[in-house]
Parts: C-alpha cells; structure tokens; sequence
C-alpha cells in the first residue's frame, strides 16, 4: 500500500477554464485516498512540510471556510490549494473526476472541494463553442473588475458566477461573435428578473442524498436574491453571498454597461467605454471605512482575510436593522497609507438610502449595527495582540488622496449659485438634528499574565463639540502627522485622533472615547484586541442613489435626484426569439420557474446543440 500511495492534482477555476491571465492565482484540488484526511494529514503535516519549503511563501490555512484549503505562494506564484479524500484505496492515474461514482461515501466538504473541477468541466461541455466563450468570458471579467462587481468573498460574483452567465448567454446565441455576446449579455440581463434562477441545464436529482438547490423543497433557498445555479449533481447555487444591495449595484452596472453597447451598436461610442473604472469615490456622500492594523505583514494577512470575509455580514445586517432602507456598497479593494510604514489597510463601504424612499429628516441608527458586527470579528479564534480594528463614517470630502487613481482628488461638478446657497443652508440644519456617539467592543475577556480572566471594564467616554471655523482636515492628512514610536500605536493614534478631530462635519458630531495611543481605550483594552467604531445615526439628506453618472441637487427647499440615464429601449424583437421564452417567466417566482424551465431549458439547448453540430 505504501508503495502504491499516491494524490492526484486537479487545477479548476480560470485556470481549468482556460481565462487565466497575468496575477491571477491557480486553484488546485489534491485527490488522496481514503486513509488520508483533511484534518490532520492535509493541515497539519503537509502544512508543517510546506513551512520548511524556501519556496513556499505567505502561507495561509483557512480549514473553517465554506470550502477548506490552503492559501500560499510558491515561486512566487498564488496558489490556492484543496484536498479531497475519496473511498478508494489508490488513485488511479486516469482518475475521471465527472463520475457519479466519486460522490459515493464522502462528507459535504468533500463535495463542495470536488464540484470545483466537476463544474467546470460540465460547463466546457455545455457552450457550443469554446473559443467565443473563453474570448467573451475575458471580457466580462475584466469589465466586471474595473467596475467593481468583481468579488465573492465581499457579495457580488466571483469567477464561476460569471463563466456560468457568459455560458448561458452563449447557449443563447451559439452563432455569435464574442463581440455580440458581450452585447447580448448586458441586453439579456438587464431585463432578468431575478429572482428567477440561470441554469445551463436541468436540475439532476441522485440516490446519493445530497442536497440541491430547489427552493420548492428547501425553504432556506428561497431568500437566495441573485440564484446561479452550478451544472451537474449536486446542484448549488454559487452566488448565495449576493444581498440585496449588491444585487442593486450589480443590476446598476449590468443597465450602464446595455446603455454603453447600444451606443457602440450605433457608433456613438467605443468599446474603451464600456471599460472605464468605476469612480467609487464619487458615487456616494457618505461611507463607512473599517481600518485594519496588525503587528506586521503575516499578522496583517490572516486578520484582513477574516474582517473582509465578513464584512457581506455588515451589509446584511445594516439591511436587516434598517428594513433596508440604508442600502450598503461594498468596495472590493483594500488601501492603505503609502506614508505609514507598518501593516495597515482599510475597506470602504458607501451608504446610499433606497430609491424611491421619502427623503425628508430620515435617520438611520447603526451603532447597534456596528457593535454586533465588531462583536463577531472579536471571535476570531486566531487573533493576536497587535490586531486592531476601527469602523468609521465619513462622507466625501474627507475621503484621503491615495485612494484615487491619479492621487489626488477629481472636482465636483459645478453647482448652481441657487443649488449651493440651498445645499449650505440643508447643511447648517443637519447640524441641529443629528448626533453620534463612539461605540467601543471590548473582547469578551482580557488576560492577564498568570493567564487568569478578568471582566472587561467599561471605556468612560466624553462628549466632545468642535466648531470648524475652516474646513475640517481631511482624512489621510490626519494619518499622516501622527507621531508614535511603536508603528502599530502609530495608526492606533491616527485612526482614534481622525474620530475626535477629523470627523466633525456637517450632520455629524461624534462623542469620543478615552483613547490614548490606541482606538482601543486605554492599554490595557489595546493588548486584548479591543475595537472602536465611531458610528452614529446617519441622516441621509442628500444623497446620491446610483452610480458615479448620477448626482443630487436642491430646488425650491427639497432634495430630488437627478439620474443622468434615460430609459432603456425595448429589447429588439428579431434578436431575442429564445429570450422571449425565459422574459414570459418574469411574474412568477423562482419555485415555479424551476418547474417551467426544466422544459423550456431543454428546449432551448436541445436546439442549441443541433445547431451547434
């Protein structure tokens, strides 16, 4: 047995999908035998193996993700690496990794690390053509990149979600060029309804127990908003980190991009449009920023890798205390002071309320928000001391000048003399009707030295009123001058004296804590890990409700929003002969589209398929 053992690699991902490019990491599934498990042999000894490798670096196990594997470098080179263990004795070279048979006497874990390659491969087999997919897939990825909706782990959609669209989309239009394709995708979804699921095939039901996604059978699967279904058994939904206000941010885009190909249709534009970056900065007027900062760069990665894997809880849970009329704009990047020498980063979050919402004096408590969200970061069962966290909200001026692309800081557009007389005075009365308060989370014990527990004491906290008779400073600058000796107090002291000093604006006026050299309190809260937020009833006035193309101005004493798009028009009845078919399921809900499409998907690519030979 010995001599026979062996493991057989397996790549998925972009990289078994052939889109691969530049930076891009390469995912690996690791097949074993039955007598080696993921627990101890997968993360523990080849972890202890790989740690003595100089060509392994940035090392990273992440055994409780949805999917267990390991993360490092080796030459250099983003690995991300999985392990499954199957019911058989020894791999045989020509182990197919598409059988049924593969399934048989394993745990979910294992099902969920072998559907990688499994999908993957069942989604090559599924296109009429390869090629246009993999040219069409390309494009949509880098367009979904520069526009932000480019992320599973912050709640938009990651590299299967859009290899499963652009699949459809390609059994839609199997004679297509990739240029119509790309054309025919933001034409097709636009006017998806969701939540009505996108499958490439029907739904297969086995003998060997495992769950799939049928919201007729599985309540849980009804709350999916944004339903991708995977090919092949079992089934899942791959997009079910998708929250409402993703799903806005994605639908926005999805309209920008259908405008931009109607004008490239008519010659009116170029296909560089449809690839600008999207201006993050300067879509919103308010943001909530959560500041990260560790001991040093390892420290920094797993602590970074935990907050940003929750930080869609954030977003769900400000949905959830605001009946979702605060709508949350998670930002797929990380920045970081390019003046502070020391392991720091931060994410940003822009606040937008709902559309169609009454505007008139509307506040939004999330303190309570915030604290429950820092309550559950404080879990993490690898934290270290050095490991800090700070979630502010500042609004648009205050934004630092690296988060920019060229550095600095574009001009708003002009306001009228009218306009800006009536938004200064919006402003002055703000003032009068909100108010803020530093909220601290302590960790739920400190330890002392001997290793013995005591109770976290409560941080008094000051109220403090500052009057700006100039404009305030901004929020980098204010990071930037701190001086500290330790590099990590260095940062602690920036982002507590950006709360006190450099986050006094218009409809805000934020109470502090006792902050010392750390956010964290005193330093005794510092050395347990404790976290500060400085959040505060938001009150939404003006406020921008979709991206950068829209903005909002003041007539007559009320704040209205101005959309700068128009109306789409109607999807052209020649080319949408099989859309037409999916568009009459619009009215019905996603249960009762799983029993209509079974019949019309096959149809359709039953069609498809004959056309293709």
């Amino acid at each position: 047995m010995i001599e026979k053992a062996n493991v057989v690699l397996f790549t998925f991902g972009s990289y078994r999908l052939g889109v691969h490019g530049p930076g891009a990491d390469i995912d690996i599934l690791c097949v074993g035998p039955s007598y080696v498990n993921r627990e101890e042999d997968f993360f523990v000894t080849l972890h202890g193996i790989l740690t003595q490798l100089e060509e392994v670096t940035e090392l990273q196990p992440v055994p409780d993700a949805h999917v267990p594997l390991m993360k490092f470098k080796f030459h250099g080179m983003a690995i991300d690496l999985l392990y499954a263990s199957v019911s058989l004795a020894v791999i045989p070279p020509d182990f197919n990794i598409s059988e049924g048979s593969v399934l048989c006497g394993v745990d979910e874990s294992t099902v969920r690390s072998l559907n990688g390659c499994r999908v993957a491969d069942q989604i090559l087999r599924l296109v009429p053509n390869v090629e246009n997919f993999r040219t069409t897939l390309r494009c949509l990825k880098y367009w979904a990149e520069r526009r932000g909706v480019y992320s599973n782990v912050t709640g938009f959609l990651g590299g299967v979600n859009w290899a499963i669209l652009v699949a459809l989309i390609c059994q839609l239009y199997p004679n297509a060029v990739p240029s119509m394709l790309v054309s025919r995708f933001f034409r097709v979804f636009t006017q998806w309804q969701w939540p009505n699921p996108v499958m490439l095939c029907a739904i297969e039901n086995d003998d060997l127990g495992f769950s799939v996604w049928d919201p007729r059978k599985n309540p849980r699967d009804r709350s999916h908003v944004m339903p991708i279904i995977t090919p092949g058994y079992p089934c899942m939904n791959s997009s079910y980190n998708v929250s409402s206000s993703t799903l806005r941010v994605i639908k926005e885009q999805f309209k920008l991009g259908n405008k931009i190909c109607q004008e490239i249709d008519l010659n009116k534009a170029s296909w560089t449009a449809l690839f600008e970056p999207f201006n993050f900065f300067e879509a919103y007027t308010k943001y909530l920023v959560v500041d990260i900062v560790a001991d040093n760069d390892d420290d920094l990665r797993l602590w970074k890798g935990w907050v940003e894997s929750r930080l869609r809880q954030l977003t769900l849970k400000i949905e959830r205390d605001t009946n979702g009329m605060l709508q949350c704009h998670p930002y797929p990047c990380d920045y970081s002071n390019p003046t502070l020498q020391c392991a720091h980063c931060s994410f940003y979050m822009g606040l937008s309320r709902k559309e169609g919402m009454k505007i008139h004096g509307q506040n939004f408590d999330i303190r309570g928000t915030v604290d429950e969200f820092m309550h559950e970061i404080g879990m993490y069962t690898l934290w270290k001391s050095g490991m800090d966290l700070a979630v502010t909200h500042v609004r648009k001026k205050q934004i630092p000048y690296y988060v920019f692309e060229q550095g600095y800081k574009k001009p708003c557009p002009p306001m009228h003399a009218n306009q800006q007389e009536q938004s200064d005075r919006h402003d002055t009365e703000d003032d009068t009707l909100t108010a803020s308060m530093l909220g601290q989370l302590k960790r739920k014990r400190d330890f002392d030295g001997a290793g013995h527990s005591e109770s976290c004491k409560s941080v008094k906290r000051s109220s403090v009123s500052l009057a700006y008779e100039e404009s305030p400073p901004e929020y980098g600058s204010i990071v930037s001058k701190v001086v500290s000796e330790n590099t990590v107090n260095l940062v602690s002291s920036a982002l507590c004296n950006g709360v006190q000093n450099g986050l006094s604006h218009g409809d805000v006026n934020l109470e502090s804590a006792n902050c010392s050299s750390s956010p964290h309190g005193s330093e005794e809260s510092a050395a347990s890990g404790t976290s500060c937020a400085a959040v505060e009833t938001v009150h939404m006035v003006v406020e921008t409700v979709g991206p950068e193309s829209s903005m909002a101005c003041v007539i007559n004493g009320t704040v209205q929003t101005m959309a700068v798009h128009t109306p789409l028009k109607c999807v052209a009845e020649k080319d949408e002969p099989k859309f037409e078919g999916i568009g009459s399921l619009a009215n019905s809900n996603s249960a009762e589209f799983m029993e209509q499409t079974e019949m019309l998907t096959g149809n359709v690519l039953g069609e498809n398929m004959h056309l293709c030979e």
